[in-house]
């Protein structure tokens, strides 16, 4: 079955949808969340919060916007974030550094299976100037406000809000480039 009809009887409900939705994404979502929030038990009970809320929400994606693995994705990092921020993580940093990502990415070519092109985005994060690393290390992973990154970075608010977006221009120009 193709993956759009897949989601487009996801959309409607269809349990036997959500289910193949679920065992092709849940691993990949999991650790993803476990990137963030260095915690596996965590992380799993996130990945289920989120493959609820998006039973809950399958109406609000729409493929003109994305791939519905990335709408997934978003709503996972949002969550993982939201759990970061929460009162019982605000005076723990359990996130991982650029470094360990990097890491975890080279290790998965020795995983059986694996969906990822590691070499492309191992890629796309070597181009990258240190001081988009840093940032994006401090933003998406880490789970930093801007304001927290500026004063983490002794820095203004408006030169880290003008950074992170030419960093992310900068990534989305390698990544059509390949």
């Amino acid at each position: 079955m193709q993956l759009e009809e897949l989601v487009e009887r996801f959309k409607q409900k269809d349990l036997r949808a959500f289910e193949q939705l679920y065992a092709m994404y849940a691993r990949n979502i999991c650790g993803a969340i476990n990137t963030i929030v260095r915690d596996e038990v965590l992380a799993e009970e996130i990945c289920q919060d989120v493959f609820v809320k998006v039973w809950e929400k399958s109406d609000a994606y729409n493929s003109s916007k994305g791939r519905f693995f990335t709408w997934v994705l978003n709503i996972a990092r949002n969550a993982a974030i939201d759990e970061l921020r929460s009162k019982s993580h605000k005076n723990q940093k359990l996130n991982l550094s650029a470094d360990y990502f990097v890491g975890i990415l080279e290790r998965a070519d020795d995983e059986p299976n694996g969906n990822v092109n590691t070499d492309r985005i191992i890629g796309f994060i070597k181009n990258l100037k240190q001081k988009c690393i840093e940032l994006i290390d401090l933003i998406y992973f880490k789970g930093y406000s801007q304001k927290e990154v500026s004063e983490s970075l002794d820095i203004p608010l408006g030169t880290v809000k003008t950074r992170n977006r030419n960093c992310i221009s900068q990534l989305r120009e390698h990544m059509k480039q390949n």
